[in-house]
């Protein structure tokens, strides 16, 4: 069993940011393939299914056979229900919101990371940050505004979404470095799919030759960016990696207004600028005290 490796924050710093460019291009597909009238749980299967495709070959060199056995299958369960239902539910989301305004709700997420970061992991979170969490909690009320606005249904997706995945990353970070990346993300996606798989006969319908390929795309940019972002665990705290999460919102942003036109309102943008403001002091506050 490999070591865990000795903790370079930056390294974590920069394999985080480059997930977050390039995982809203996986919003755009799903968003696209979901107005086509695709059901979810094809998409979320597919990625899955294309995922523990890609990371096989990798998996079997790294480890051979014992990739097929992992080594605690209820918490590698666990971990692909969480991660798969947090697809489900974005994916959903979409359907109702622009993507900028999804993924913000979904944002959630690093709060919830940090916050089960301290109580499960026992990682010492200071004042400061928690005061910078409370702050970005606020960010997320004014995007949603609750009492002001009708509530979208894509808003109650969105928010279980980023509750789902922050205790994802969180179970992430408790097994980082105790496997190869790969051979984590071929047993997660490997066990998704076949969880999903359990379903298809109830919603399938065969996608054209078209959609096949998008559908492997999605597979192919979630997976890297999946191995991308268990790597950054192996190399830095979850509560310092989570805030890096937010830089996600400026591309999608993009991307949502080149392919559908949407952009954020000024108060989702407000939100927004809230949650980026508490992310970056905390993670200028944890660089500084690791100095």
């Amino acid at each position: 069993m490999p070591h865990r490796r000795s903790p370079r924050p930056l390294a974590g710093v920069g394999l985080m940011l480059a997930a977050m460019a390039i995982l809203p291009l996986i919003d755009v597909i799903a968003k696209k393939l979901g107005q086509a009238g695709m059901p979810i749980l094809i998409v979320v299967w597919a990625r899955a299914l294309f995922g523990g495709m890609m990371t096989l070959p990798f998996a079997l060199g790294a480890e051979g056979r014992r990739a097929f056995h992992p080594q605690r299958p209820l918490h590698h369960l666990a971990r692909a229900a969480l991660l798969f239902g947090a697809t489900f539910l974005f994916f959903n989301a979409l359907k109702h919101l622009p993507i900028a305004d999804a993924l913000a709700i979904f944002f959630v997420n690093p709060l919830v990371i940090v916050v089960l970061s301290a109580l499960l992991l026992g990682e010492r979170v200071g004042p400061r940050r928690w005061a910078a969490v409370a702050v970005g909690f606020v960010g997320t009320l004014i995007i949603i505004r609750p009492g002001m606005v009708a509530i979208n249904p894509g808003t109650l997706y969105a928010l279980g979404a980023g509750v789902s995945l922050g205790s994802y990353f969180v179970m992430t970070r408790h097994i980082a470095g105790a496997a190869d990346a790969m051979v984590l993300t071929f047993q997660t996606s490997a066990i998704g799919a076949a969880l999903m798989t359990l379903g298809l006969p109830f919603v399938w319908q065969a996608p054209d030759p078209l959609q096949w390929l998008m559908l492997a795309g999605l597979g192919i940019i979630a997976t890297l960016g999946h191995v991308l972002i268990t790597k950054a665990y192996e190399h830095g705290e979850a509560s310092l990696l989570a805030p890096l999460a937010f830089t996600e919102i400026i591309m999608a942003t993009l991307v949502g207004w080149w392919f559908f036109g949407d952009l954020p309102d000024r108060w989702t943008l407000l939100g927004v600028a809230i949650l980026i403001a508490s992310a970056i002091y905390i993670s200028v506050r944890e660089r500084r005290t690791k100095v």
